[in-house]
């Protein structure tokens, strides 16, 4: 039994007080149409860590070199598909703070970036259609007799029943915390399970000096009702998941 959507006529008082009744998302974002067949987009579509630099280029002198984790001060968050027959790129950028996509070659640009405000008002048991591209991975407790402080390791999930479940854990029932029980940050919406499709989609990688970096991906999309609008939008602001410094964990709604 999957979840099921919120009645909307429920209100706000039949939920934990925490679900607010409204909350406002604002945000920057980027269509970026590139020429796959540009050496610029190119390296980006084979290497990471080379679309994780074209991706900040656009946020030159915001924050100080050497300060940590400029991505996430910045609210930047991306993702990215390959049309084929056109030999495009779509990068899609998301940001707190303007960006300034001149640093990007003019012949690498198969259209001029289209610059978007979001600027919208979230309230309990509102509906919106979701896609996100995520990498899900489950951690790993390291074996019996392993030295302290040892990390465990990032191991993907590889079949589409398994992503829908990391996903499902992800999700808020009305009157739930932001917070499971286990531990995982939740999203602050709920969906019927069974109209969620999952669609799994190349690793990207990148070489040395990155070896070993190797990132599952996999697409979701469904529809979502608002169940608690403050986490929402945190999760709208924040992504979902590891790898977000690679295009993974930003939701895009409509």
């Amino acid at each position: 039994m999957g979840h099921h959507p919120v009645n909307t006529n429920t209100t706000a008082s039949d939920v934990s007080s925490s679900a607010g009744r409204a909350a406002r998302f604002v945000a920057a974002q980027t269509l970026l149409s590139l020429d796959a067949r540009h050496p610029f987009v190119g390296k980006s579509l084979v290497d990471a860590q080379d679309m994780h630099r074209t991706v900040m280029s656009g946020f030159p002198g915001w924050v100080n070199d050497g300060s940590p984790d400029p991505r996430a001060q910045m609210g930047i968050l991306s993702t990215w598909t390959v049309d084929l027959r056109q030999a495009q790129l779509n990068l899609v950028v998301q940001s707190s703070l303007p960006a300034d996509w001149s640093g990007v070659p003019r012949a690498a640009l198969a259209e001029r970036p289209e610059p978007l405000t979001v600027d919208r008002t979230f309230r309990f048991g509102d509906r919106v259609t979701f896609r996100t591209v995520v990498n899900p991975v489950r951690s790993v407790p390291p074996p019996p007799g392993a030295p302290p402080k040892t990390r465990g390791t990032r191991v993907p999930h590889t079949r589409p029943e398994h992503v829908k479940g990391w996903f499902v854990r992800r999700l808020q029932p009305p009157g739930e915390p932001a917070v499971a029980p286990d531990g995982v940050t939740r999203i602050g919406a709920d969906a019927d399970t069974d109209r969620i499709a999952v669609r799994m989609l190349p690793n990207t990688s990148s070489p040395a000096p990155h070896k070993g970096l190797r990132i599952a991906r996999a697409e979701i999309k469904g529809a979502l009702t608002v169940t608690d609008p403050k986490t929402f939008v945190a999760a709208l602001a924040q992504g979902i998941g590891h790898a977000r410094a690679y295009s993974c964990g930003l939701i895009l709604v409509r």
